[in-house]
């Protein structure tokens, strides 16, 4: 018999953990913080440090690759922390083996499951949902830790990690099951824990082009998907949700079920764009590829002063519109500017994106204009230096600003303005995504139908340190939420990306699904009709005061 941990938060007894554990074949494991094998007290209770596994946790604190293929890692570490009591076990990120963060420290369970299941199939999925009926345990749902809304993570709540259902397939005629065979797609499968870089590699291996995240890891068909999922290719090819062609997926009542635009349509629907975490647990999904695509980028990259940010921004915002016309997607990320186009030869490319080139040119930047013969080379040569931070406490604010903003004198003006106030305390992160040369069928899809008429998905940041105090980490919450109110100001009526958002946003049934709510909340009522799953802003949220949310500020 394992020794089970009992009664602190948990309602099962040593022999129903037991009796899980041996009915999924012994996948039930413990999970304990990342950085605990570096501590010499755990929730005070003296523990022996083991240096070997620590120096492992210290060389790869910041490492995608290491974070991701672990249960208790987080890109964004303060999930892994009850934040509200300051009750954690975090490294210094700039410098993980610094003794200063756990010498003489206790280390704390915070959100970190005490159990998790390595999903391998439908089956631990569906004995997992009967568990928890059986015995009121919380379930939470982690893939690849990308989350930055702390979804992912719950104390005292059995975790479902499904990072392992890693498969991938093509079938170069694929047919939704179900539906007409007179129909067919070049469709590539991949498991809901199958990384976007594996998926990139598996496609360009057959001459063909997957649209997807903009991160190595980010897995392809889990939350990034069912959120929304962007792309720097999205401009032309549109969002993930426009893309899937079916799920396989678990939901809470039980069943293994097929969803498509053939069966369980109003499930399709909402898996596309109701986000994560709430409707089921996927295993799979099938997407539209493309043929190998031809690419013309836009390297750039200059000195940003105090003097040179407004000229910047300027030509920035009064050039994105015809460069979203003429099919660029990209990031601008503090002093780099990265966009890609896949329909421009590259002359046509060097002519559209001449005034930026020359202002970089005249700050002494350097700027680079050329063709890749694949999106798999544009990704490795390109994105990879461009990914979002890994290890650093880190919060996101958002808003999707329309196409009207940058039509007109006063709205570029505006514009240009927001972008300059929130420099003062740290430079915007501008994914320049959203489908606005996709010709998407309308209510197809049940995110939000800001992303339709939007130009960019505008981001802030705020961030804190591993020993920040609870002022200062509630400060940073505030900073952000006060940028997103700025976004809001010159863009009032849209709405707001689930995936990559405050996470205080206002009005969030509004800001992430707009006139589609109430169908969503029928939708999860129908599939999860005693509400096993619950997180943080999805549809259907219990609100923040239930008790699985008690770590968040």
């Amino acid at each position: 018999m394992t020794d089970w941990i009992v009664g602190v938060g948990l309602s099962p007894t040593a022999a129903q953990w037991d009796a899980l554990n041996a009915s999924v074949g012994g996948q039930l494991h413990k999970g304990t913080p990342l950085a605990l094998p570096c501590f010499s007290s755990f929730s005070g209770t003296e523990v022996q440090p083991y240096a070997q596994s620590c120096a492992v946790v210290e060389a790869n604190y910041t490492s995608t690759e290491f974070i991701s293929s672990v249960y208790s890692g987080f890109m964004q570490p303060q999930w892994a922390t009850c934040q509200q009591s300051q009750m954690g076990c975090l490294l210094d990120s700039d410098d993980p083996s610094d003794s200063a963060a756990f010498a003489n420290k206790t280390c704390f369970q915070g959100s970190v499951s005490p159990y998790y299941l390595d999903v391998r199939n439908a089956t631990d999925v569906q004995i997992a949902f009967n568990f928890s009926q059986e015995t009121g345990t919380v379930l939470s749902i982690k893939n690849s830790g990308h989350d930055y809304k702390g979804r992912s993570s719950a104390p005292d709540s059995l975790a479902l990690w499904v990072h392992n259902l890693n498969s991938i397939s093509y079938d170069a005629k694929f047919v939704p099951e179900g539906c007409s065979s007179e129909t067919t797609y070049q469709g590539v499968t991949s498991g809901t824990g199958a990384s976007w870089q594996d998926v990139y590699e598996f496609a360009d291996s057959h001459n063909i082009t997957v649209v997807g995240g903009y991160h190595q890891t980010v897995a392809s068909s889990g939350g990034w998907l069912m959120g929304g999922g962007h792309s720097v290719l999205s401009p032309v090819y549109g969002l993930g949700v426009d893309r899937v062609l079916q799920f396989k997926i678990v939901t809470p009542d039980g069943e293994l079920r097929t969803v498509n635009e053939c069966q369980n349509t109003d499930l399709f629907w909402a898996l596309r764009g109701g986000g994560g975490g709430t409707f089921g647990v996927v295993l799979e999904a099938t997407h539209k590829a493309e043929p190998q695509l031809t690419l013309q980028v836009a390297a750039m990259e200059f000195n940003v002063t105090t003097s040179n940010l407004e000229e910047f921004y300027t030509v920035l915002v009064n050039n994105s519109l015809q460069w979203g016309l003429a099919g660029w997607g990209g990031h601008v990320a503090e002093n780099t500017f990265i966009y890609v186009n896949p329909l421009l030869s590259l002359d046509e490319a060097t002519a559209s994106m001449k005034p930026m080139v020359d202002f970089i040119n005249l700050q002494n930047g350097s700027s680079i204009i050329t063709t890749v013969p694949s999106w798999l080379e544009f990704f490795n040569e390109f994105a990879l230096a461009g990914e979002a931070p890994v290890g650093t406490e880190l919060l996101l604010g958002s808003r999707l600003i329309p196409k009207s903003v940058f039509e007109t004198p006063e709205g570029q003006s505006a514009m240009v303005k927001v972008l300059l106030q929130v420099s003062e305390h740290s430079l915007p992160y501008i994914p320049v995504v959203p489908p606005i040369l996709f010709n998407a069928t309308e209510n197809s899809t049940s995110t939000t139908p800001a992303w339709r008429d939007a130009l960019w998905h505008l981001n802030a940041f705020a961030t804190w340190d591993f020993n920040s105090s609870f002022e200062e980490i509630n400060a940073a919450y505030n900073l952000t939420h006060e940028f997103v109110d700025m976004f809001r100001q010159i863009a009032p009526d849209s709405g707001s990306y689930i995936n990559e958002c405050d996470v205080h946003e206002t009005d969030f049934e509004e800001s992430f699904w707009g006139p589609n709510y109430p169908r969503l909340l029928e939708i999860k009522q129908k599939y999860d009709p005693n509400h096993l799953l619950d997180c943080w802003q999805c549809v259907g949220w219990l609100g923040a005061s239930d008790d699985r949310y008690s770590c968040y500020i």
